[in-house]
């Protein structure tokens, strides 16, 4: 049984967290969860055992354990070791999120795995404690809009968030409402940039470039798709702006370490989170 039960958060945090997603993962063998690359960086609190998580899938990368973690933008699906069962909330921030609450530009998490509480300090610890102290998912979600909201009123923080280049805000914005199937060089002259120009600044606050995140952008429309509807996988590459089927296999083997096929058939949480 997969239980998935999501929120919005406080209309104050919006600009930084854009969901909660609570999940109850039970009775299935134990395996390996491909957690996919998105355009929202990711932190996960668990409500039992630590989470094992790895930052790839079957390229050898250590397993680590952890009791609440933060991750910033990927790109490739980290790996979730489980025993057929998990309980947790997930949180997904907007890069001006990473500023607004770790006080740091995301590009310093690019691709990483770190405990929570290491960048949220004594606040980190209280937010887990009262995660697994709650009884349900609504006091859950009300305590992450206390907890959180307590920290982006912080002024350091309101510092942090105004360090970010407009341009870029603006362009991680143009990148996600295309879902990736923008030209790089069409978003820079919108902006009255050179193409280098917004490379160079994209990925110093991101940690990728925009022609990588364009390609994040367009996986998970399609992982959304292949998720949620079970289309066939030609109408997956059309509908998600792929030149042909072949294309999306070979982004799926990147950020994936799988085919399709092969994702299709190990992993349990299709249709559940």
């Amino acid at each position: 049984m997969v239980t998935g039960i999501g929120a919005r958060p406080a209309p104050a945090l919006r600009r930084y967290v854009d969901s909660y997603v609570g999940f109850d993962l039970r009775g299935f063998a134990a395996g390996v969860h491909c957690g996919p690359p998105s355009r929202m960086l990711t932190a996960v609190i668990s409500l039992a055992d630590p989470l094992e998580v790895a930052a790839g899938v079957g390229d050898g990368s250590p397993v680590t354990r952890f009791s609440s973690v933060a991750g910033g933008l990927m790109g490739r699906s980290v790996a979730i070791h489980h025993d057929g069962r998990q309980q947790g909330v997930k949180v997904a921030l907007t890069p001006l999120g990473a500023r607004a609450l770790y006080g740091m530009p995301a590009a310093v998490l690019a691709g990483r795995l770190v405990p929570l509480d290491e960048l949220l300090g004594a606040l980190g610890v209280e937010l887990a404690d009262r995660l697994r102290a709650a009884s349900t998912w609504a006091a859950r979600f009300t305590a992450l809009d206390e907890l959180l909201l307590r920290v982006v009123s912080r002024d350091a923080a309101n510092d942090h968030v105004r360090r970010m280049r407009p341009e870029v805000a603006q362009a991680w914005r143009l990148l996600v409402a295309a879902r990736g199937c923008v030209q790089v060089g069409a978003v820079a002259a919108e902006l009255g940039w050179s193409r280098r120009h917004l490379t160079e600044r994209f990925r110093g606050e991101m940690g990728l470039s925009p022609k990588t995140f364009a390609r994040v952008l367009r996986f998970e429309h399609a992982h959304g798709l292949a998720t949620a509807h079970r289309l066939p996988w030609p109408e997956v590459a059309t509908v998600s702006g792929y030149a042909d089927q072949a294309h999306l296999v070979r982004d799926w083997n990147e950020f994936t370490g799988r085919t399709p096929t092969a994702w299709r058939h190990s992993e349990v949480l299709l249709g559940g989170g």
